[in-house]
């Protein structure tokens, strides 16, 4: 019986080594490929690697909460707000199908919220009463040179009457003084009364400055007969006398050039408490992909971005005051591309990095600088490398916030070039005479790279493509620690998700970051296939989470004021070497000026830890924190939920 059944596995055995190798020879490459990628689950699921490396998971909603997620911010019910508005996808828009998700990361829930607009490439920023400010968003989509039937373009809108402003209807009909050509515009437009000018010396009269509207306007008709090549001045149809004289337009080439995105003014509250959007006072500008900013008095800086004829605003800056729900122009203009990485700093001055998502001249507000608000004066930080390679480029506050030191990381040329840059930079803004330096180096010429403060003081950057929107399928699935005290990066678990253009990454309230969106161009190497959006969530778990065990963090008060002190409760008290305030992110394009870590002197009693916040409001801005403690090991604990008034 014995031998029988020796011989019965041995024939088992040699038919089962057959039908391997003929597979073998039939599809060698993939066998290969799937012995090679169970090898490497095995290996990066071995507690050892999680626990140097960390470890990525995928996170797939159901196919009805799917959306092309463009902005995320977290909210201080420990949720993360997830807007697509449109998501890029004109059908969307045409269909007025906007969406926005909240999801719980703890409980893995996931809602619909009615979204009252098209909020894609809106402004946000976190506010001091724990709501999010959403300012812009989509009034149209850009149009192709070759799918524009209509020639049109901006119509500068004058006004010579210093007694009153005067209101152009939509449909109003322009006609060229020298070309014949007749054009209506598609909105409505104020035009200001014309300004009154004195010598300062004398008080003499020096003349009117004339008022200025913008407006779009296009042909009434198709075809490129109806194109303008130059400069020409345009008598408004419906006006008589006084008004007719005063009041005239100037237009340079109206073409059927490229047409830009659109914006919209509205402005929004989401209360993340009732979970929904709450409309407040529009801005005095249309922007889509502006800046918001949190200036030392609590108020909201919003910044450049295209306006409602699909032109850069024209350094015509405002600002949110909480309280009143309203917007004022600041007194100067200054203008910056769109979404440029502004921060506030411990001065109270705002810094501006160099870093921004793209449109706008190449030479009109590139240069990195401190900037005051209040005066305009704007003074330039030298030393940037690659200072033509700042499109798409991430910049983040390198914790502690107080040492206010920035890092710029990657970048690429204007527009659609395929140079992109290797290097990150490094400033210190306290120094006597800031100057840029280079940091440490990536492997591959990096656009989009997301960054993300972790507890520990470490930076997570991960993620970006060598070429404009992953291209050539160039996402670079890399991701990378920094220390920020030895200056160096260290590689840890690779991504399994690409994430270029439209993409960004949130540290949530446990450790751990999750990431979003990515928005590649094509989906192949070759350039031929459409790209598709990523819809998928991706978490990463950092190796302090892999270690020992995180210390717990209970009790304490809900809100400490600046320069106060409240007691938590740890069983490791004794072990905590750090405590830090970090600022929830609100992140889009590249971009998440919210981001900070603040160290916190605390004292260790038995099992309590007595937390300090620093004075200064401009380090510390009101709002909601995560505060986390870190032990000996670098683990952090679970955040806490602390609000500063």
């Amino acid at each position: 019986m014995n031998d029988r059944a020796g011989r019965r596995r041995a024939r088992r055995l040699a038919i089962g080594t057959a039908v391997v190798l003929a597979l073998a020879g039939m599809n060698g490459p993939w066998l290969y490929r799937f012995g090679t990628e169970k090898y490497h689950q095995y290996q990066i699921d071995k507690p050892e690697y999680k626990a140097a490396n960390g470890k990525w998971e995928i996170v797939e909603f159901p196919e009805e909460y799917r959306q092309n997620t463009i902005h995320a911010a977290l909210l201080h019910t420990g949720k993360v707000l997830l807007i697509a508005g449109s998501g890029n996808n004109q059908d969307n828009f045409d269909a007025k199908k906007y969406d926005t998700r909240i999801w719980d990361p703890v409980k893995g829930t996931i809602k619909k919220v009615p979204t009252p607009n098209d909020l894609f490439c809106t402004g946000h920023t976190q506010l001091a009463n724990g709501n999010l400010l959403i300012a812009g968003g989509t009034k149209r989509y850009e149009k192709l040179k070759g799918d524009v039937k209509k020639a049109g373009g901006l119509m500068i809108v004058h006004n010579e009457n210093p007694d009153k402003p005067i209101t152009l209807p939509a449909g109003t009909k322009f006609t060229g003084k020298e070309n014949g050509k007749t054009f209506v515009s598609k909105d409505p437009v104020l035009v200001p009364r014309a300004k009154k000018n004195f010598d300062k010396n004398t008080g003499a009269f020096l003349g009117n400055s004339p008022g200025l509207g913008r407006i779009y306007v296009e042909a009434q008709k198709e075809g490129a007969k109806y194109e303008t090549g130059t400069q020409d001045n345009y008598r408004v149809h419906g006006l008589s006398g006084a008004d007719a004289r005063n009041t005239y337009g100037i237009a340079q080439k109206l073409a059927l050039d490229k047409k830009d995105f659109q914006g919209i003014r509205d402005t929004y509250e989401f209360d993340p408490v009732a979970e929904k959007y709450i409309k407040v006072d529009p801005m005095n500008e249309a922007r889509w992909y502006p800046t918001l900013t949190t200036l030392s008095d609590g108020k909201i800086l919003s910044v450049s971005g295209l306006d409602d004829i699909g032109q850069l605003v024209p350094g015509k800056n405002e600002i949110y005051d909480p309280k009143t729900k309203k917007w004022t122009y600041t007194e100067k203009l200054r203008q910056f591309p769109t979404y440029p990485a502004l921060f506030t700093m411990q001065n109270g001055k705002v810094f501006y990095s160099g870093s921004n998502a793209g449109y706008g001249p190449d030479d009109v507000g590139r240069d990195p600088g401190v900037w005051d608000v209040d005066t305009n004066k704007f003074t330039k930080v030298p030393g940037l490398g690659d200072a033509k390679l700042m499109e798409t480029s991430n910049t983040v506050l390198l914790p502690p916030a107080q040492d206010e030191k920035y890092m710029v990381i990657g970048g690429g040329g204007v527009g659609e070039s395929k140079l992109s840059s290797k290097k990150t930079r490094i400033v210190d803004m306290k120094a006597d005479n800031p100057r840029f330096v280079d940091g440490p180096s990536l492997e591959k010429g990096t656009r989009y790279p997301q960054a993300s403060i972790l507890p520990d003081d470490s930076v997570l950057v991960s993620g970006g493509s060598e070429d404009y929107r992953g291209r050539g399928g160039s996402n670079i699935l890399q991701a990378r620690i920094y220390d920020t005290e030895k200056n160096e990066f260290r590689r840890v678990a690779d991504p399994l998700v690409g994430r270029n253009y439209h993409s960004g990454s949130i540290l949530l309230p446990d450790g751990r970051v999750m990431f979003f969106g990515s928005d590649s161009l094509f989906a192949d190497e070759a350039n031929t296939k459409p790209g598709e959006f990523e819809q998928r969530i991706e978490i990463y778990t950092p190796p302090y989470l892999f270690g020992t065990r995180q210390p717990s963090l209970a009790g304490g008060p809900k809100t400490i004021a600046r320069g106060e002190s409240g007691t938590f409760t740890s069983k490791q008290a004794a072990s905590i070497k750090k405590v830090r305030l970090i600022r929830p992110s609100a992140s889009t394009h590249v971009t998440d000026v919210d981001q900070r870590s603040i160290a916190l002197d605390f004292q260790v009693s038995g099992d309590r830890i007595a937390v300090t916040v620093p004075k200064n409001r401009n380090l510390v801005q009101s709002g909601w924190y995560m505060m986390f403690v870190t032990d000996a090991d670098g683990t952090p604990s679970k955040a806490q939920w602390v609000k500063v008034p």
